[in-house]
């Protein structure tokens, strides 16, 4: 009953937090230069053509009521509206992008995480070795390098000198047979079709990109890490463990215990954050995931993607820290109580 109420709680703010996050960007991207009449019929169409047109799509009412009908059809329908580039309804272009996504971000993550937790413990344990040195060169440069130029790089390396991974076009090789879509994440959908050509292509297409996002989110993973560990092996619980004769490796794993909810923080928002965040990634890679979908709709004056994936991304990262607060609630005693 404690896990049902506690997830009512963060239920009731669900719906005003997506309103919220609706009307803004709704504002905020009809601010985009551009008109979406132009940029369909060309720049030697009628005046009549035009205006013609905008009155179909709805551009000639008020920002108010073009925001009242979009939120009605959302609300009513689950209608995003339609993309002129693709003809399709923004919701199936998304859930068919956005698994593309979330494939990537997830192992990326999933490697920043064997990057930087291991080092963030050991850099805390041995303070003033090679170890620790590295963990601080290493965090800062992941903190500065941009995550687009990091792939160019290893493009640069892997790719047109080593010639060791896939060229990055997308996520399978040309010929490549692609599985029947079940979860639209091209290993699983693999594994379950026992497609081993595709699984290798996808896997090979995966490497320098997960690598990238793994690099790059492993630092702030690694510094969250480290100085949640510093504070945990000089509290007065882990000293008393010491002078007990407890192991170190019993300390360290008590500590890191300990550490966990701020390790679960970084990584909820580093998830929130890459769903959006991976766009240039994606571009480089010529992925074809949701990010690459919504920047193709900002250069297109095509409103109905943008906010359609800003509607996707927000919705999963409510997701996400609502799994956060669970896991929360199951590690932390002071939540339950």
């Amino acid at each position: 009953m404690r896990v049902v109420r506690y997830i009512g709680k963060r239920m009731l703010f669900i719906g005003p937090q997506l309103f919220g996050i609706i009307l803004v960007s709704f504002f905020l991207v009809k601010l985009i230069p551009g008109d979406p009449a132009v940029m369909m019929l060309g720049p030697l169409a009628t005046e009549a053509t035009l205006t013609e047109l905008r009155n179909e799509m709805g551009l000639n009412l008020s920002l108010v009521e073009q925001f009242y009908i979009y939120i009605k059809n959302l609300v009513l329908h689950g209608d995003l509206g339609r993309s002129w580039q693709t003809t399709r309804p923004v919701t199936e272009d998304l859930f068919l992008r956005m698994p593309a996504t979330l494939e990537l971000i997830t192992l990326g993550l999933i490697l920043g995480l064997l990057i930087g937790v291991p080092l963030g413990v050991g850099a805390a344990y041995l303070k003033r070795g090679i170890l620790a040195k590295f963990s601080d060169y290493y965090g800062l440069l992941a903190g500065a390098l941009p995550d687009f130029w990091l792939a160019l790089v290893l493009i640069f390396f892997f790719y047109t000198i080593l010639g060791w991974v896939p060229p990055p076009l997308g996520r399978l090789d040309f010929f490549t047979i692609a599985p029947p879509t079940v979860t639209g994440a091209l290993l699983i959908d693999s594994l379950l079709d026992g497609n081993w050509a595709a699984l290798g292509s996808a896997a090979g297409h995966l490497i320098l990109p997960v690598v990238t996002l793994g690099l790059i989110s492993g630092g702030p993973i690694l510094k969250m890490t480290q100085s949640t560990m510093d504070r945990m092996l000089e509290s007065d619980y882990s000293r008393y463990e010491e002078m007990c004769g407890l192991p170190k490796s019993i300390i360290i794993r008590h500590a890191l215990r300990n550490s966990l909810p701020s390790v679960v923080t970084i990584v909820s928002v580093l998830y929130g954050f890459l769903i959006g965040g991976a766009v240039l990634v994606e571009i480089v890679f010529s992925w074809g995931g949701a990010g690459q979908y919504a920047v193709q709709g900002v250069l297109n004056a095509d409103i109905n993607p943008v906010l359609g994936f800003v509607f996707f991304a927000a919705v999963l990262s409510l997701i996400i820290y609502l799994i956060v607060d669970l896991i929360y609630f199951a590690i932390d005693p002071r939540v339950r109580g």
